[in-house]
């Protein structure tokens, strides 16, 4: 049974995977359906302002924060090598770490860069919206899914 301080570190990472497969979830099935209905330079400009907003310390608190806490988990579980829980503490680690914060920086945010970097009323930024919206959404359901197989299989570990 896991206890102390490592308890502790894992029923943080519950709660940090937890809450980013939220964020991921509520972009999946809702959000980007939203901007998707709205014309191309509105929706790409309340997008650019989204990903402008998400860079800010409360939603990096919590992703990039998972992301340091399933680290230390990691190494936590190399350390000292539990009789239990081992095998679902390094899955839960890698689901987020590769999954979720590693798929961002290689598929969602070079999107996100591209897309901030276009005037939304150009005809360049309407007709790369639709691709945007596509690809960005098919990465999204990858880390959502990722995310919350990781809250998973912590939630196991503690079991």
């Amino acid at each position: 049974m896991i206890d102390g301080p490592y308890f502790v570190l894992v029923v943080l990472g519950v709660v940090g995977t937890g809450l980013a497969a939220g964020v991921f979830c509520a972009f999946s099935t809702f959000v980007m359906r939203g901007l998707a209905s709205l014309p191309p330079a509105q929706g790409v400009a309340a997008m650019n302002a989204i990903n402008r907003a998400a860079v800010k310390p409360a939603f990096m608190l919590v992703f990039a924060g998972s992301a340091v806490l399933c680290a230390m988990i990691a190494v936590v579980t190399f350390v000292l090598w539990p009789e239990e829980g081992k095998a679902e503490l390094l899955l839960g680690s890698a689901l987020y770490l590769f999954g979720s914060f590693g798929l961002t920086v290689v598929a969602n945010v070079p999107r996100n860069d591209k897309l901030l970097r276009m005037d939304p009323g150009t005809p360049e930024a309407a007709a790369y919206w639709p691709t945007y919206v596509r690809e960005w959404t098919g990465w999204n359901h990858v880390r959502t899914i990722a995310s919350a197989a990781a809250t998973v299989v912590y939630a196991l570990a503690l079991t």
